[in-house]
């Protein structure tokens, strides 16, 4: 096959690309990285100096592709299939971009931060942090609340990009901060999330792994 997806089953960054992947049953190698394997490591780093996944690397094309967004985009644009995760339109293919930039940055990256902190020892946490972290989710879902208020998907009636960024955010994000008996319509669009074909393929790959997500202390 042409394409190898270097990942690891539980990352939530991975999981983007990994729907992408599935929507469309496009034919990919999948590679398990175990980075506290020295081996392992050095082969991604050697990939990708950053050293993180997931990375998409297409032989058939000589590329090697990193970060979760731009490998959905180079997907959509090299690989298309059923699916287009980006749109032809260029004022919503902003749009759907932005959704996605909401998604891990207003709610993946706070949501990790509340996640990493429960793994720190008792002595190295950082609660302020954790607390202004939970504030950023409980602002995100809010406006999150009020766009899903009409249901279907986050660009509408059309599943994208923004789709992708948004089921591994809203997964573990209810994990770290519970969406409460107040978001209804976030609740509502994480199940349609969680009922997608191509999501509850990931999690069932995941879940094997599930212990290993932090419990709150």
């Amino acid at each position: 096959m042409s394409l190898t997806l270097h990942f690891h089953p539980l990352a939530s960054y991975c999981w983007k690309p990994l729907i992408a992947l599935y929507e469309n049953d496009t034919p990919f190698t999948p590679n398990l990285v175990d980075l506290g394997n020295p081996a392992e490591r050095a082969a991604l780093v050697k990939l990708w100096g950053i050293g993180k996944f997931p990375v998409l690397r297409d032989d058939a094309r000589n590329e090697t592709v990193p970060e979760s967004s731009i490998i959905v985009e180079y997907l959509d644009r090299n690989y298309r299939g059923r699916t287009r995760f980006i749109p032809d339109d260029a004022g919503r293919a902003l749009q759907t971009r932005l959704r996605d930039r909401f998604y891990d940055l207003y709610v993946h990256l706070p949501m990790q931060k509340i996640m990493i902190d429960r793994l720190r020892p008792v002595d190295k946490t950082d609660p302020h942090g954790v607390e202004e972290a939970r504030a950023q989710l409980r602002t995100s879902y809010a406006m999150i609340e009020q766009q899903m208020a009409r249901g279907g998907w986050a660009m509408g009636d059309d599943f994208t990009l923004a789709d992708c960024a948004a089921a591994p955010s809203l997964f573990y994000g209810n994990m770290a901060e519970p969406f409460g008996g107040m978001h209804t319509n976030l609740a509502a669009y994480l199940e349609r999330l969680k009922a997608r074909p191509s999501f509850v393929r990931v999690l069932k790959e995941a879940e094997p792994y599930f212990q290993m997500v932090p419990k709150e202390r």
